[in-house]
């Protein structure tokens, strides 16, 4: 029987793969500005009981299986998540927004698909993205695990 998580009266697996980029597709996710980003990333969903199931940074955009409670909406995580990373990077590294002349760091929008009976297939498809970064940087050392 499949674990299912708990709330008061409620008993749920609500879980979406959430792709997420940077204010135009910049290449900026990569050395200590992606290993902080994963520490943050993670320190944000705990705070919201929200479970990084599976996840890959890439240069330029994000992967996650997110299990999200029912309590919340997929938008609120996914706006606090990017909001509150931005905040974070910006006053750990001061002027990382330099490279998009703007006050964003995280391009508006989202991609979310719900995953259903299909996890196996998603989680597969995160950790796939790994071989396609790496033949994308054609062997430059990046840090692409995501734990």
């Amino acid at each position: 029987m499949k674990d299912y998580e708990s709330l008061s009266h409620t008993k749920w697996d609500c879980k979406y793969h959430v792709v997420i980029v940077p204010k135009y597709r910049k290449k900026v996710l990569y050395g200590q500005v992606k290993k902080e980003l994963r520490k943050i990333l993670h320190e944000l969903s705990r705070q919201k009981g929200v479970k990084i199931e599976e996840g890959h940074l890439s240069a330029d955009h994000i992967h996650m299986m997110l299990k999200i409670p029912p309590k919340y909406s997929v938008s609120m995580i996914i706006g606090f998540l990017k909001g509150k990373s931005a905040i974070k990077l910006n006053q750990k590294y001061g002027g990382i927004y330099k490279h998009h002349n703007e006050k964003s760091f995280w391009s508006r929008g989202y991609y979310v698909s719900t995953v259903g009976l299909e996890e196996a297939i998603v989680k597969k498809y995160i950790k796939n993205q790994e071989t396609k970064d790496k033949a994308e940087f054609r062997g430059r050392q990046l840090d692409l695990n995501w734990q």
